[in-house]
């Protein structure tokens, strides 16, 4: 079982900066800004043959949120996801501040870490711009025996350091961890959404415990968290992304690399669950995160949540401005949900799936181009230029987005009414949800392009040959032209 560390620590201590530089990652946001993160994040890393031993050494790091001392309001949640993730590893590092010293809420973070039993190593960060021995000094009151003095922003004392914690455990047995990153082979759903539509409630949900933060309090989440989860021997991996708000209205610096965070998100799922208020109405940033996840080709599940406490009449508003405003979401299905009560919430499997395995399915070249040719001949393609376009033949492009590629001549004029057609066709016809399909033309090459101006241009000794063979074509022409 491969070794796990929980960074626990006060807020803006470098918790982040430590787990991006053992995982050799930047999947952690990192800023000048206590109190950023605020959901456990695991990665892993690896500890090369040239650093330790002939095969390396591999292990898992759990990122936490600062523990303030707060047991009020969002603090709250925070130290729960903290200790939770001080149960689930096998060590501790208890990280603290060598620039600032020691603090009374380094005592009470300690005084708490000793009484969970768990082996608790102190790492004393931030150690470039002073002496590390006598940043270490004054720690030692903490009572804890091993001491590491850090510059995880610069890297410095951080190999040594996990080479020395990785001695004190026995070599890798092969079995399983108890903490499963980022499932192989798994579905990638992510969640999106404005901020406060209950993103994170709904992972809660599916999960069945408190994974990630989850409070009344719009922008709670801040980075994209992915938790793996199994169900039914189908294996998941849910991505919980930051609200996304009009840009108008994103002012912190961090807001706009949460944003970042959340189109990588949509880029690396494949499904995407978009969530809406029920109670709140449809807004342009609605459309515009939706036309985010369709550029990005992304299946699609609609999930209007909070629908819990509406009368009929407001609930028949609703569907009736889901018809008027999104229109172009006919292909997705779309569920009525309470993320906080669970109701509909099972039912989102089905979609998902659904959505999944269109976005997924192979066909062949000879079933497409039998499409392609069924469709021309139940509506005929336009004339151009006193020229009938024509199709030839279809084949798969890609999956998720499912793409067509169809060659033919002229296709760069075929309209986009006929384009639309098509894409209504392959879908009605192999019966695709929650997936959108794309068509890509391709013109051949013509292989008489140009070969009339090579003909016109003649060298001098082929112009004196051409009028020596015929030397009454020109008065022939006259002739004609005076007739």
């Amino acid at each position: 079982m491969k070794p796990v560390f929980a960074l626990v620590g006060r807020p803006n201590v470098g918790k982040s900066t430590l787990f991006n530089r053992l995982t050799k990652s930047r999947d952690a946001l990192v800023a000048d800004f206590p109190g950023l993160t605020r959901d456990r994040k695991y990665g892993q890393g690896v500890l090369g043959a040239d650093e330790f031993d002939d095969e390396g050494r591999s292990y898992l790091v759990i990122d936490t949120g600062g523990l303030s001392g707060d047991d009020a309001g969002i603090d709250e949640y925070m130290a729960n996801q903290t200790w939770l993730a001080v149960d689930e590893a096998s060590t501790v590092l208890f990280m603290v501040d060598g620039r600032e010293g020691l603090t009374p809420a380094d005592h009470l973070v300690a005084d708490r870490l000793r009484k969970a039993g768990k082996s608790v190593f102190l790492v004393v960060n931030k150690t470039d711009a002073v002496d590390p021995e006598q940043a270490k000094a004054e720690f030692y009151q903490l009572g804890f025996k091993d001491v590491f003095a850090i510059a995880a922003a610069h890297g410095r004392g951080v190999t040594q350091m996990i080479s020395a914690l990785l001695k004190t455990f026995p070599e890798d047995d092969g079995e399983e961890d108890e903490v499963p990153l980022e499932y192989k082979d798994s579905i990638r759903i992510a969640f999106v959404g404005r901020p406060n539509v209950g993103k994170s409630t709904l992972i809660n949900r599916i999960m069945g415990e408190e994974r990630v933060v989850a409070f009344d309090k719009p922008g709670t989440t801040r980075d994209s968290i992915y938790v793996p989860f199994e169900r039914d021997g189908q294996k998941y991996t849910l991505i919980d992304t930051a609200g996304v708000r009009r840009r108008a209205k994103v002012k912190e610096a961090i807001e706009t690399f949460s944003i970042i965070k959340t189109l990588s998100a949509i880029e690396n799922s494949h499904v995407v669950i978009m969530l809406l208020d029920a109670h709140e109405t449809i807004t342009d940033q609605d459309a515009h995160l939706l036309g985010l996840v369709l550029d990005a080709g992304r299946s699609l599940v609609v999930a209007i949540n909070k629908w819990d406490g509406l009368d009929e009449y407001a609930r028949e508003q609703i569907k009736v401005k889901l018809e008027v405003k999104l229109p172009f979401l006919d292909f997705a299905d779309k569920h009525f949900i309470s993320a906080l009560h669970g109701t509909g919430v099972g039912h989102l499997y089905k979609s998902v799936h659904e959505a999944y395995d269109s976005a997924m399915l192979d066909v062949s070249t000879s079933r497409m181009t039998r499409m392609l040719q069924t469709a021309t001949d139940a509506h005929q393609l336009p004339v151009v230029a006193a020229r009938r376009i024509k199709l030839r033949y279809a084949h798969q492009g890609g999956n998720n987005p499912f793409t067509v590629i169809i060659h033919g001549n002229q296709t760069k004029r075929i309209p986009g009414s006929y384009k639309r057609y098509l894409m209504n066709y392959f879908r009605d016809t192999l019966k695709l949800k929650g997936t959108q399909v794309r068509i890509q033309f391709k013109t051949g090459d013509n292989p008489f392009e140009g070969r009339g101006d090579k003909r016109a241009t003649l060298s001098p000794s082929q112009v004196y040959r051409q009028k020596k063979k015929n030397p009454h074509e020109k008065s022939n022409k006259l002739s004609k032209k005076k007739r």
